[in-house]
């Protein structure tokens, strides 16, 4: 700084500068090319300086990533996860099997008309409740009496025949008897007497032939008596009378192929429901099984009933087991044909462990659960049963006791070290 203001206060008076270290300054000479190889050494130095200094950075920077990375490999070798396990549980004796079915009467019938002629008087209508032997409808047959009256007579005229025929049996022994006698001591030829037997016997079988007649009678009559009788018709059973198809006046016909329909009743004390159960939970289905049967509708009840017959055989097309349950229904709180859904309570016959839902896992391996055994990892294949949702039945892979992993980790392998977390204070039992 001192030699460039030096050099500037050495200006002449027509303005061009001296020339520098002239005899006239008195200052000594400084070379032009000497200064500017100072400066450009000067810059050089710094850009080194940065270069090394950037270098150094980098080199620093990578070394602490390096030794980053390589604290993180040790951490991850080094680590030994926290992982939740539960415990394998054997199923229980009982196995809950929950169907859908339809309710029906426990007896059910449609009553038809037996004896022909016209309603004369009706007693019940849909809904009526009625008992044993109670009378529904009257029907009138004048005809019937005719029949009835005509059937008697036959039937005394009848009897009268057997009597006179009974007089010329006995008429007819008498007399064989006397020409045996006669032809023996030689008063009576042989073809007498052979007449006179032989009249005897025609007699015997002609007895025998009206005493059949009076039975075919008195078989005639009763029929027309019985028809008489059904002309009043009476319920079969204590029930609800559920449908109604005639009304007073009606002309009904008696016959066993297009007979009249007069009514359906249905016998609702007791209900039946049948079930198809499948293969998996048959066995063990027998009669006494307790079932209980819930409706939609009434959602606060349940209805108690019991399995009384099972087909002991299964639907081939289906593998299911045709099965019936009788429900007491006291109150008439259940009606035939209702939805409802059925819980059986069926006896185990084989048994079976109850895995958590959350301890399966499924990769291309097929299914599996990560059981701990002393802080070590074992993959174990499982063959899940049925599911119940939170829950499956293993038949097998498992034992009574393991400790499976809960969410497994998707790292976690064979061998792998795991410790176990402590359950929350809350979720313990």
């Amino acid at each position: 700084m001192t030699e460039i203001g030096q050099a500037s206060s050495l200006e002449s008076p027509d303005g061009n500068a001296p020339q520098r270290g002239t005899p006239d300054s008195g200052q000594p000479k400084i070379s032009p090319s000497k200064g500017g190889r100072s400066r450009a050494r000067y810059l050089g130095l710094a850009v080194l300086l940065l270069l090394i200094g950037a270098l150094s950075l980098g080199v620093w920077r990578h070394y602490v990533q390096h030794r980053q990375a390589i604290i993180a490999a040790e951490q991850r070798r080094d680590f030994v996860p926290s992982v939740r396990t539960e415990a394998v549980a054997a199923s229980g004796s009982v196995i809950r099997v929950e169907l859908p079915g339809t309710t029906s009467a426990f007896d059910a019938a449609n009553i038809y008309a037996r004896a022909s002629g016209y309603i004369n008087k009706r007693y019940v209508d849909i809904g009526s409740r009625v008992k044993t032997g109670q009378l529904l409808v009257e029907i009138t047959a004048p005809e019937v009496d005719d029949q009835i009256a005509q059937a008697e007579a036959t039937l005394v005229q009848t009897k009268a025949s057997l009597r006179q025929v009974s007089a010329n049996r006995e008429l007819a022994r008498v007399t064989n008897g006397r020409t045996t006698i006669l032809v023996g001591e030689g008063w009576a030829t042989k073809q007498q007497g052979d007449t006179d037997r032989l009249t005897y016997e025609a007699q015997q079988h002609a007895a025998q032939v009206a005493e059949a007649n009076i039975q075919a009678q008195q078989a005639q009559l009763n029929v027309l008596r019985q028809q008489k009788l059904y002309q009043q018709v009476v319920a079969p059973f204590d029930g609800v009378v559920t449908q109604r198809n005639i009304d007073v006046g009606s002309l009904v016909q008696a016959d066993a192929a297009s007979g009249t329909f007069l009514f359906t009743m249905m016998h609702s004390d007791v209900m039946r429901i049948q079930l198809y159960v499948p293969q998996d939970q048959a066995f063990g289905v027998a009669p006494g099984v307790e079932a209980v049967v819930r409706v939609p509708e009434m959602p606060k009840r349940s209805f108690k009933g019991k399995v009384t017959r099972i087909a002991d055989a299964l639907v081939p097309g289906t593998r299911t087991l045709l099965t019936e349950i009788d429900v007491p229904n006291p109150d008439g709180a259940l009606t035939p044909g209702v939805y409802c859904t059925v819980e059986l309570q069926v006896p185990r016959k084989t048994p079976s462990l109850i895995v958590p839902a959350d301890a399966v896992i499924f990769n291309q391996d097929g299914l599996h659960v990560a059981v701990v055994e002393n802080g070590i990892v074992h993959m174990h294949s499982i063959t899940i049963a049925r599911d119940f949702g939170r829950e499956v039945e293993v038949r097998d892979g498992v034992e009574n006791g393991d400790q499976v992993i809960l969410n497994p980790p998707v790292d976690l392998e064979e061998g792998s070290k795991v410790q176990i977390r402590a359950a929350p204070a809350e979720a313990r039992p």
